[in-house]
């Protein structure tokens, strides 16, 4: 609708704030990919943690090429996850009373 036509002032005025924060989320989300080191991940991690999670991605892809094979281990120390998932199997079953576990507001 153009602002001649319309016979409202403020129906143009708050298409106009509209139109204009529009077009700067626009350009702020251009911008953060001109930057050219990829702009958004800066946000979530720091350069240190940044710096980490590539060292350790390196050292599991290098590791095991370096390091020879492990013997397996014992029996017993591999029957320990079926035991666990025993027992969460078990938790997640397991009948509860919500109303015990609730707390009401008086």
């Amino acid at each position: 609708m153009d602002a001649r036509t319309s016979k409202n002032p403020t129906i143009v005025q708050r298409k106009t704030i509209q139109a204009t924060t529009t077009e700067r989320r626009k350009l702020e989300y251009t911008r953060s990919f001109s930057k050219g080191h990829g702009g958004r991940i800066f946000r979530y991690f720091t350069m240190e943690s940044l710096i980490l999670l590539v060292c350790l991605t390196v050292s599991l892809l290098i590791l095991p090429l370096v390091l020879p094979p492990l013997p397996p281990p014992p029996f017993l120390l591999l029957l320990l996850p079926i035991c666990i998932l025993g027992l969460l199997m078990i938790l997640a079953f397991m009948p509860s009373n919500v109303r015990d576990a609730t707390y009401a507001y008086v």
